[in-house]
């Protein structure tokens, strides 16, 4: 894909996509190795069928940090993450009030994938990546 291209090209690119697939590879930990804590934490959220979704919630970190590190499937690992971060924002931290790490990591990983995403696509129109203004 032309995306992942401009993300390995990049060097910032290419260290955001690192760091941010890092930061979900260790953030699902807890899913899979605390469930208890994390059903708890999901079920103070009110999401529906917690149990089932703290196991989604860990493949979807699991899977799509290790494609960001790896830079490949950039745009769909984004697009799921994001929308789990999204969930982790409205749900946990806009209508239950968990501060950290609902109203910080989530949103600070919400705008770091749509940085990566928006610099990736600049990068491809121009056939550079995000440092190339």
């Amino acid at each position: 894909m032309q995306l992942d291209a401009a993300v390995r090209a990049d060097p910032v690119l290419r260290r955001i996509a690192v760091v941010v697939g890092v930061i979900f590879l260790i953030a699902c930990l807890p899913k899979f190795l605390a469930y208890g804590w994390e059903r708890d934490a999901f079920v103070r959220f009110d999401l529906p069928a917690p149990g089932f979704l703290v196991i989604v919630a860990g493949v979807v970190e699991l899977v799509g940090g290790a494609l960001l590190v790896a830079r490949r499937l950039v745009l769909p690992s984004c697009v799921v993450l994001s929308i789990t971060m999204l969930v982790a924002f409205v749900a946990g931290g806009l209508l239950a009030g968990d501060e950290i790490p609902s109203m910080t990591l989530a949103p600070a990983l919400l705008l770091a994938m749509v940085w990566l995403v928006v610099g990736a696509a600049r990068g491809t129109r121009r056939g550079t990546g995000w440092t190339a203004a």
